[in-house]
């Protein structure tokens, strides 16, 4: 039986509130808007399970056209608030993380626009893990 594979990691969808913040963010960060557009009708319903659904998404790319973020605003229905102090055992997106050629230099950058880092970032290399 021929098993099927995975050929790569095309994206992840992030379900924003303000959409031009959030694009802005991922933009200074090297990120390209690869396109925006709205979209609802049968598809989205069926996908999201959410009835009469129309959301806003934007897709951002890294230059090398490998992995994006699509990020999502609902037009309808509403949005649902999130936890924004989600305990790192709170089931959801946890975190998306990027190689940049200095990391000093976006974190000064950030800090200019009114973010905060938390004091443990440090540079970091990829794990190796193996399946039990």
């Amino acid at each position: 039986m021929h098993r099927s594979r995975i050929i790569r990691f095309d994206h992840v969808g992030v379900t924003v509130r303000n959409l031009d913040h959030v694009r802005a963010f991922f933009v200074g960060l090297g990120l390209e808007v690869e396109g925006r557009t709205f979209v609802e009708g049968e598809f989205l319903d069926t996908v999201t399970a959410l009835p009469d659904s129309r959301t806003e998404i934007v897709m951002l790319r890294t230059p090398d056209g490998g992995t994006g973020v699509e990020l999502s605003s609902f037009v309808r229905p509403d949005s649902e608030h999130g936890s924004p102090a989600a305990m790192a055992n709170e089931l959801g997106l946890r975190s998306l993380s990027f190689e940049v050629d200095d990391l000093q230099t976006q974190i000064d950058r950030l800090a200019t626009e009114g973010y905060s880092t938390r004091p443990v970032l440090r540079s970091y290399t990829r794990m190796e893990c193996t399946a039990a």
